[in-house]
């Protein structure tokens, strides 16, 4: 749609926002109008306020505008031939040309304006943070909208392991897991965030939060949570057990985060457990 639209405006990212959720607004309609040339994007019928307020301009009076604009929203406009043939009437008798009502008459749903704006408005929000708040933005949107599918173990070590994961997926096709199908946007955005030049930090026992990705200055700190196996509320426990001071064991550990082996396990792997003992007792003779 984007592309096909190339849209310039604030006004006109709007106008696709209406498209995009109306019913057969788009695909059919609007689509075909601009690759005609008979129309332009701000010219075509995109959002439900866009047909009272042509109307209107044309000249109708806004009562039957309003009736109209309700009519065809609803995708109503040929559910009573003899009614849609009078404001035919009035329409043409304002000069409102045949395309018009010939997309009015194939709409079946229409997106108000206002809500349109509201999502335009938000997603111009996270689009400036992407530009230049990067570091904020990838921390957020793996937080929040990555946080089920986001797998330190394929993610934070590199480029080059993120693409032969994307190239595994790719070659299963249909037969991928639903896992990995969920997974890869989230693949392709991580390998975003490498080709701009930032990395992610190790997982660390002491610095990681349990569920947020941190922003610093080297990079972006995974929680513990990142960590395929290890569930939030293991990571919850270990982040709360540790406000009382370092760990002394891993059975301290275990003991005071109430985990189990599982999860000192996959601590051990990343490198989280480095120099500490396994018990606070020591050997007389070791």
């Amino acid at each position: 749609m984007l592309v096909d639209t190339k849209p310039t405006t604030f006004d006109e990212l709007i106008r696709i926002s209406g498209l995009s959720h109306g019913t057969d607004v788009w695909l059919g309609n609007a689509q075909s109008l601009i690759e005609q040339g008979t129309v332009t994007l701000t010219e075509a019928i995109c959002c439900r306020d866009d047909i009272m307020i042509y109307l209107i301009k044309q000249g109708l009076p806004p009562n039957p505008a309003f009736k109209i604009m309700e009519k065809v929203r609803k995708g109503k406009a040929l559910k009573d031939p003899e009614k849609w043939a009078e404001d035919v009437a009035l329409m043409k008798k304002n000069n409102v040309p045949d395309w018009y009502i010939k997309s009015c008459e194939k709409i079946k749903y229409m997106f108000p304006k206002a809500h349109a704006a509201a999502y335009v408005t938000n997603a111009f929000r996270i689009a400036w943070f992407k530009v230049h708040h990067p570091l904020a933005y990838y921390a957020a949107f793996f937080s929040i909208r990555a946080a089920d599918e986001f797998d330190s173990e394929i993610m934070c070590y590199g480029k080059e392991k993120v693409k032969n994961k994307m190239k595994e997926i790719d070659l299963q096709g249909n037969n991928a897991t639903q896992k990995d199908k969920v997974m890869y946007p989230v693949l392709e955005l991580v390998l975003e965030m490498y080709e701009r030049g930032f990395k992610f930090l190790p997982i660390d026992l002491y610095e990681s939060d349990s569920t947020k990705f941190i922003v610093e200055k080297e990079g972006l700190r995974p929680p513990l949570n990142s960590i395929a196996g290890l569930g939030t509320i293991a990571a919850q426990g270990i982040v709360e057990a540790r406000k009382d001071g370092k760990f002394m064991s891993i059975d301290d550990l275990k003991i005071r985060s109430k985990v189990g082996d599982s999860v000192t396990d996959l601590l051990k792997k990343f490198g989280c457990l480095e120099g500490m003992s396994q018990s606070n007792q020591m050997s007389l003779f070791g």
